[in-house]
């Protein structure tokens, strides 16, 4: 059964409580997603600007699930300073 899904890389460009507008990054079109109950459970945030995995069905493809959320570039807010840390 998983021929009937896609998994598409995309941008979350908006954002309302549950529900997510993601731009697919190859074919520029906004799939409307909601968070999967694997992250919901494990607390994953998802926010503006973050690059997520979407699963799409093969007849619907306007609707998915995030599945996953990837690097973000966020990496930069969270800095160490090594000479302060260790040193």
């Amino acid at each position: 059964m998983s021929d009937s899904h896609l998994e598409l890389v995309g941008v979350v460009i908006e954002h309302a409580h549950d529900n997510f507008k993601v731009l697919i990054e190859k074919t520029n079109q906004v799939v409307r997603a909601r968070v999967s109950g694997k992250m919901r459970q494990n607390k994953i945030n998802v926010e503006k600007d973050d690059r997520v995995r979407v699963k799409v069905s093969v007849y619907d493809t306007s609707n998915g699930f995030i599945v996953s959320r990837l690097n973000t570039g966020r990496e930069h807010l969270v800095s160490w300073d090594d000479e302060d840390r260790f040193g």
